[in-house]
């Protein structure tokens, strides 16, 4: 079981990114996935998750409205649309995955078993 981030880079303020998550061993359609950052110097925050059951959305408040998760048809692949991109959301940017969650920890990346090994984005003129 294996995630594999990519999609990272260097942007401009105002520019777009789009993540991917590509999983490897199993398929992501029964899992939870969420996508964390962090930042140098500050503790990893959530950004967006995705439920496995009803399949509802979230978003941090800091990027709703910019940021966008979707599952490709294979189901093998996640992704983080980025748009209008702030030099705050400099960070290297995590997905994760678990087929065990209840909805209430969705959002905690202690809840998460399997990790992706990052990407970095930087937004930067």
């Amino acid at each position: 079981v294996q995630l594999q981030a990519s999609g990272g880079g260097l942007v401009q303020p105002g520019g777009s990114l789009r993540l991917s998550c590509a999983a490897s061993g199993f398929t992501l359609d029964d899992y939870a996935i969420g996508w964390f950052r962090q930042a140098p110097g500050k503790e990893r925050e959530g950004v967006s998750w995705l439920s496995s059951g009803d399949g509802s959305i979230y978003y941090a408040d800091s990027v709703k409205g910019r940021f966008a998760i979707a599952r490709d048809n294979t189901g093998n692949t996640i992704y983080l649309q980025m748009n209008s991109l702030k030099p705050d959301d400099t960070a290297v940017y995590y997905c994760a995955a678990d087929n065990n969650l209840i909805t209430s920890t969705i959002r905690t990346a202690s809840a998460y078993d399997y990790w992706g090994q990052g990407t970095q984005v930087t937004v930067s003129s």
